[in-house]
């Protein structure tokens, strides 16, 4: 009976989200579907997509009346509305052990969004988490962007942003379930491959070969000190990636990130030398199916554990793997997908370690609506594995 209330409730939660029709923002301004950006299963990026964001969010072939305001003056580019987005997931949740929890986890999320052209070239976007989780968790996305720099493949971004975007971005999969391999957090260190400030630039030469360079501060997104500075030390950290299209159905990438940071705690400070190496690949077949493979290894010379006296550990060696499949059956055309995702993190410091296995099955509603169904097993403690089992929904308008 328990059980049944909660898939009444859930079902009730889908009616009234069928009823959103909005679409976001890039969608009203050129009054075009999502699906000429995203895959079927939002929020998901298409290659057009991509492209459209890295050509600082203008198609060519698509004109957007009346998107500035006339005000005589070249040199002002004022847009006549605000675009705004929002996106609103929610879940219910199980977890599957010996205590059988039931969560309503809804909303889960809710993100205002902006972003658009400024002029020709310029660009903007950010996000605000007005709820993540329960809390507030502020503004993770926020860079300006210049495209086509010196009439080049050129493209420089100032701001905030993840590290691993070049990558595979976490802030489009499609599961609950993260992708760990990306934010494994070893002792005290501030080093990871998830939000940071800094510069980032992008380059692709004709033969779809693409490179970035990434500068960072290195800490992720700590608060200003009283010299109103974010970076907690001298350091910067550089992080550099190439990768390589070969035909329509294979991507190949490489990446590295060298760092340095001073890590305190209440008796030490010790400077921490830490460096990533990875590779990654993408298999596409015929807009069904995507395999997504990332492997990294990460070395830490010197790493505090706590904030208590334990003196610091040395030569923390870290390995990840990530394999994600999606399928899509009809691709664009698609109502429902498949997503199955492995993630596996091995590390000297245990309490890093992680591995799970997840598989995600999505409907779609609306084109800015989908359903899933997700269910994870942990096993990072091979003795004590638990399940999680979620129902929930994902929206944008």
């Amino acid at each position: 009976m328990y059980n049944i209330r909660i898939i009444t409730t859930f079902l009730f939660i889908m009616f009234i989200c069928e009823t959103v029709k909005a679409i976001p923002a890039f969608a009203r301004k050129y009054n075009i579907s999502c699906m000429t950006c995203h895959t079927p299963s939002i929020p998901k990026l298409k290659s057009f997509g991509d492209k459209f964001a890295g050509d600082g969010f203008k198609l060519d072939d698509y004109q957007a009346p009346r998107y500035f305001t006339e005000t005589g003056d070249q040199k002002l580019s004022l847009l006549r509305n605000f675009p705004i987005a929002v996106r609103l997931d929610g879940y219910i949740q199980m977890k599957i052990d010996e205590t059988a929890r039931t969560d309503f986890s809804a909303p889960y999320l809710i993100k205002l969004l902006s972003g658009g052209q400024i002029s020709e070239h310029l660009a903007y976007y950010f996000y605000f988490y007005m709820s993540e989780q329960g809390e507030v968790a502020g503004v993770e996305d926020a860079f300006l962007m210049y495209d086509n720099l010196f009439n080049t493949e050129l493209d420089i971004y100032l701001g905030q942003f993840q590290v691993s975007d070049p990558l595979f971005k976490r802030e489009l999969r499609l599961t609950l379930e993260d992708y760990h391999v990306y934010t494994a957090a070893i002792g005290l260190s501030d080093i990871s491959m998830a939000y940071d400030r800094g510069i980032m630039l992008t380059y692709s030469l004709p033969s779809s070969t693409d490179f970035v360079i990434e500068v960072v501060n290195g800490n992720g997104l700590q608060h200003a000190d009283a010299l109103k500075l974010f970076d907690k030390d001298k350091y910067k950290s550089f992080v550099g990636r190439v990768s390589q299209n070969i035909g329509d159905f294979l991507r190949l990438g490489v990446f590295s990130y060298y760092g340095k940071e001073d890590i305190k705690n209440e008796a030490n400070t010790v400077t921490n030398e830490a460096y990533f190496l990875g590779s990654d690949a993408t298999v596409s077949i015929a807009d069904k199916v995507e395999v997504n493979i990332q492997y990294l290894y990460r070395h830490d010379s010197e790493v505090l554990l706590s904030d208590n006296e334990l003196p610091p550990i040395y030569d923390i060696n870290t390995h990840g793997v990530l394999g994600e499949v999606i399928f899509s059956p009809k691709g664009d055309k698609s109502n429902w997908y498949a997503v199955g995702l492995y993630n596996y993190v091995s590390s000297d410091f245990d309490a890093a370690d992680y591995h799970s296995a997840t598989l995600h099955l999505g409907y779609l509603l609306r084109r800015n609506v989908r359903l899933s169904i997700e269910y994870t097993e942990v096993l990072t403690d091979i003795d004590e594995p638990y399940g999680r089992l979620s129902l929930g929904f994902t929206s944008a308008f």
